[in-house]
């Protein structure tokens, strides 16, 4: 198993380099004495001031993101859960892993999860915790994709006074909005625009009690609109192919169900027929509303300093973040996770983002002044 693969690299190294014979299962038990709240906390102060030094002092952006882990087991408990896997691991029990990094890849702090948590609510927790334990004078930019973009998530952003860059859902945003935009024009993809959202939101917070309470909040808000030909080919034809095989199970039988046919997110371009039988048919005029939105992509900021590339750019930096994924996930073999006890599932987390702190040292050189206060895509992306 690769739990023991890597028991015997460190066995081998100390024998080797160290001259010393530790067992496994020692190993094992030291691995149960590792992790503690106190020495988490020491650790991600060491690893955030190692980082903000590489950058100068100063930290711009933060990019959030979330991932799964799974474990090569059945059983479930109060950590270990079944719920959507990134990882394509479906009945497997997981746990939810959420990172804060800069734009260089550099970590900044984590928090493990339970594995059936809705990931638009890992955010609020981790930000809550990295704001008072850092004291950030300056606080950055968080930017995060559109699964963070929900309610609690763009009040407690407000309320802590961070300027935030998130995904926006085009495609399932409000009818008078998709109106404004299918009226838009781009010329080619260079061009971009921009609609002002004012609206008010209701969240859910806690009192000094600690219960929830429901409460609402006015905001203003910039909907950056951009454009991409290639885009617009590849949702054309994603749309195409859905629409070939309702049309397909339509035909096959009157009668179907959402779940026969995975409909989501196409569901939409069907109308039922209400009678003793139920049956569905296409509608063309659906159709026609979503293929106005083909190509365009959307990006919701409460930053009304940065310019509409600036805002693009940032948000298409979260590549730093799923590279950091996915050295942990392979070069790290951070997964699958073969443990059981709780401690030594958050130690074997807390050991892979100390390794990933070191592994970021030694992959990224120490950032110009220009790089800490623009973002830059890689020639290749």
């Amino acid at each position: 198993r690769q739990m023991c693969i890597r028991d015997s690299y460190l066995s081998d190294y100390l024998h080797y380099f160290k001259k010393e014979d530790i067992s496994d299962e020692s190993i094992y038990r030291f691995v149960d004495t590792i992790y503690k709240d106190e020495i988490k906390t020491k650790i991600e102060q060491a690893v955030f001031e190692h980082s903000l030094k590489k950058l100068g002092g100063e930290l711009v952006v933060s990019f959030y993101d979330v991932t799964t882990l799974h474990f090569e087991s059945e059983s479930e408990d109060d950590l270990r859960r079944i719920g959507f896997s990134k990882e394509g691991k479906l009945n497997r029990p997981q746990i939810q892993l959420g990172l804060f990094t800069t734009l260089q890849g550099y970590p900044l702090a984590y928090e493990v999860f339970e594995g059936n948590r809705f990931e638009g609510n890992t955010l609020i927790d981790l930000l809550i915790n990295f704001q008072e334990r850092f004291n950030l004078q300056q606080k950055p930019i968080v930017v995060a994709d559109r699964g963070m973009l929900n309610n609690n998530n763009i009040a407690l952003l407000q309320n802590c006074g961070y300027r935030y860059i998130l995904g926006a859902r085009i495609k399932n945003i409000s009818h008078d909005i998709k109106e404004q935009i299918a009226n838009l024009t781009f010329i080619n993809d260079s061009v971009t625009h921009e609609i002002p959202i004012t609206k008010t939101i209701k969240y859910k917070a806690l009192d000094a009690q600690g219960s929830e309470v429901k409460k609402s909040m006015d905001i203003k808000q910039r909907l950056i609109l951009s454009y991409s030909a290639k885009r617009a080919k590849k949702d054309n034809y994603l749309r195409q192919k859905a629409l070939q095989r309702l049309e397909q199970r339509i035909k096959a039988t009157s009668s179907i169900t959402k779940s026969d046919l995975k409909l989501s997110p196409y569901a939409k371009f069907l109308d039922t027929d209400h009678s003793c039988n139920i049956t569905f048919k296409i509608n063309k005029e659906k159709i026609k509303a979503d293929e106005k939105l083909d190509g365009i992509k959307g990006f919701i900021s409460n930053d009304y300093q940065l310019k509409h590339h600036q805002i693009i750019e940032h948000y298409q930096n979260l590549w730093h973040i799923e590279k950091a994924f996915r050295i942990s996930k392979t070069d790290l073999q951070i997964r699958p996770i073969y443990h059981r006890l709780e401690d030594r599932i958050k130690a074997h987390i807390l050991i892979s983002f100390v390794s990933y702190a070191i592994y970021s040292c030694l992959l990224y050189t120490s950032p110009s002044p220009r790089d800490r206060t623009r973002s830059r895509m890689p020639s290749s992306a």
